[in-house]
C-alpha cells in the first residue's frame, strides 16, 4: 500500500491541543518548531500538528464557540483565520508557515474536520472544478455532536471526491506533510465513517504530495482494523486523553486488544502526551493552566508503554516551558530506538505468583533480543523477579535498563526490579556479546 511507505516508524511530533485547544497562534507554532528543531530534532521529532479550529478567527480555548463565521474561500474550504495566522493574509493559507517549518528541517501538519462546512452548504458554495455546490453533496443529517462547523459529505453524490480532491490538493500547494482527520474514526452517533475515510484516502493518493492520514478520535472498532490498515496510517485506539491515572491504567487493556495490527505504515494511536505545562488555553480534561497531573513514575510508565506498544509520539505541552527532566523523556535515544525499531508488541500471559498489578510486555529488537517493560498498575509497591531465561534463549543474556542508561547484573540468575506504585522498567535483553 502506497501509503505504508512514507511512515514507516511512528511519527513523533508536536501538537498544539493539549496546551491551546482551539486557539493556536502563528507565534505560537513557530515558537515550539524552534524549540523542538533545537532540541529535539536531533532524536527523531519532526511533526509539528496545528489542530482544530485554525479558520475559527475568535476561537480562544478548548471550548467552540457554536455557528459562528469561519474563514473560507469560494470553493467551500476552510482557511487559516489571518488574525491568528497573519502569514496567511490574501488567501495564502499555510504556504508561509509550512516553509518556515520545512526550513528549520521539519515536518508540518494540520487537523481537519469531516465533511464541508455548514456556512457553505447554507451559502450554497461552489466545488472546485464541477458544477456541483455544497448543498449537493452534503449529509445535512451527518452531523458532530461536539462541534457544529460542519455537515458529513455524502460519498454516494456526484461531486463528493472532487470536494476532498480539492481540499487535498489545496494542502499539497500548502506543503502540508500530515493531517489528522476529526469525527471519523468514531463519531458517537455514527461510528466508523468508511465512505468518507475512502474518499479522503482518494483524495491523498491523487494530490502529488505524501501526507500522514491520521484518524480520530476513538475508540476506533478493532473488527474494521483491516480498513484502516489499508486506508490509514495512524488512528485513535480512545476518546481524547489526558493526565489521568485511570486513563493511562486503561491503556494497557486496549494495547493488548490492538497489538496483532501495529506494523510498518500502520500504528493505532494511543493519543498525545499530556506532559509537560498543558492546558494554558485548553480546559478538556481538568485543571486549566498546569503541569501534568501525571506523577514522574507515571510519565515514565506511560512513555515506556507508548515506545513498546509503538504508539506515536505527540507531546503536548508548550516546549518552551520544559523543564530538564520533561526534556530527559523525550531525548533518550535508547528508548526511542524501541519505538522506532521493536517489531510485534505483545504482552506476556500473566504469571502465577505476581502481583494483581504487574504487566510485562515485550516487542522484538533487531539485533534478536527484546525489549522489555515491566508495569506495576497497583498502588502499593511490587517486586518482580524475572529469570532472563524466561524471556530470552541465553540463559546468560545482557539485560540493560535503557530509562536508566545502565547495564544490569542478575545475581543467582534472577532480575529482580522494585517498582514504585504505577512505575515500570524498561529493559533490553540481548545475548552476550
Amino acid at each position: 500500500m502506497k501509503h505504508h511507505a512514507y511512515a514507516q516508524t511512528p511519527p513523533l511530533g508536536w501538537n498544539s491541543w493539549d496546551c491551546y485547544g482551539a486557539s493556536v497562534t502563528e507565534e505560537e507554532v513557530r515558537g515550539n518548531a524552534d524549540y523542538m528543531a533545537e532540541h529535539l530534532k536531533a532524536h527523531g521529532w519532526e511533526y509539528v500538528v496545528v489542530d482544530i479550529q485554525w479558520y475559527e478567527p475568535g476561537a480562544y480555548s478548548s471550548r467552540y464557540r457554536p455557528f459562528v463565521p469561519l474563514e473560507m474561500d469560494e470553493y467551500s474550504r476552510l482557511m487559516p483565520a489571518a488574525n491568528r495566522f497573519p502569514s496567511a493574509e490574501g488567501g495564502s493559507g499555510f504556504r508561509e508557515l509550512a516553509d518556515y517549518v520545512h526550513g528549520l528541517g521539519l515536518k508540518f501538519g494540520i487537523h481537519i474536520m469531516r465533511g464541508i462546512p455548514r456556512q457553505a452548504v447554507h451559502a450554497d458554495t461552489k466545488i472546485l472544478g464541477t458544477g456541483v455546490t455544497a448543498r449537493q453533496i452534503a449529509h445535512p443529517n451527518s452531523i458532530c455532536p461536539w462541534n457544529t462547523d460542519m455537515y458529513g459529505v455524502d460519498p454516494a453524490q456526484e461531486g463528493a471526491q472532487a470536494y476532498y480532491d480539492s481540499l487535498f490538493a489545496l494542502y499539497a500547494q500548502w506543503g502540508v506533510d500530515y493531517v489528522k482527520v476529526d469525527d471519523i474514526a468514531d463519531s458517537r452517533l455514527y461510528g466508523y465513517h468508511e465512505g468518507e475515510v475512502e474518499l479522503i484516502r482518494r483524495a491523498i493518493d491523487g494530490c502529488g504530495r505524501d501526507m500522514v492520514l491520521s484518524l480520530s478520535p476513538g475508540p476506533a472498532h478493532v473488527d474494521r482494523a483491516e480498513h484502516l490498515i489499508g486506508h490509514a496510517n495512524l488512528w485513535r485506539m480512545t476518546d481524547d486523553y489526558w493526565d489521568h491515572w485511570f486513563l493511562l491504567r486503561g491503556m494497557f487493556e486496549r494495547c493488548e486488544a490492538w497489538a496483532p495490527h501495529v506494523g510498518p505504515g500502520h500504528f493505532p494511536d494511543c493519543d498525545m502526551l499530556p506532559l509537560g505545562r498543558i492546558g494554558i488555553r485548553s480546559v478538556d480534561g481538568g485543571d486549566e493552566d498546569r503541569q501534568t497531573r501525571f506523577t514522574k513514575d507515571e510519565q515514565v510508565t506511560m512513555m515506556t508503554l507508548w515506545s513498546l506498544f509503538r504508539s506515536p509520539l505527540m507531546f503536548g505541552g508548550e516546549l518552551r516551558s520544559n523543564d530538564e527532566w520533561t526534556l530527559s523523556l523525550l531525548t533518550n535515544d535508547e528508548v526511542l530506538a524501541v519505538s522506532k525499531h521493536g517489531r510485534e508488541p505483545r504482552p506476556l500471559p500473566r504469571r502465577a505468583g505476581d502481583p494483581d498489578g504487574v504487566r510485562i510486555w515485550v516487542s522484538s529488537r533487531p539485533d534478536g533480543g527484546l525489549n522489555v517493560g515491566l508495569f506495576n498498575l497497583g498502588d502499593e509497591p511490587a517486586e518482580i523477579a524475572l529469570a532472563p531465561g524466561e524471556i530470552a534463549s541465553a540463559p546468560d543474556a545482557r539485560v540493560r535498563d535503557l530509562w536508566a542508561r545502565q547495564d544490569l547484573a542478575a545475581p543467582e540468575g534472577l532480575l529482580r526490579a522494585q517498582l514504585p506504585p504505577h512505575g515500570s522498567r524498561l529493559l533490553a535483553v540481548t545475548a552476550p556479546q
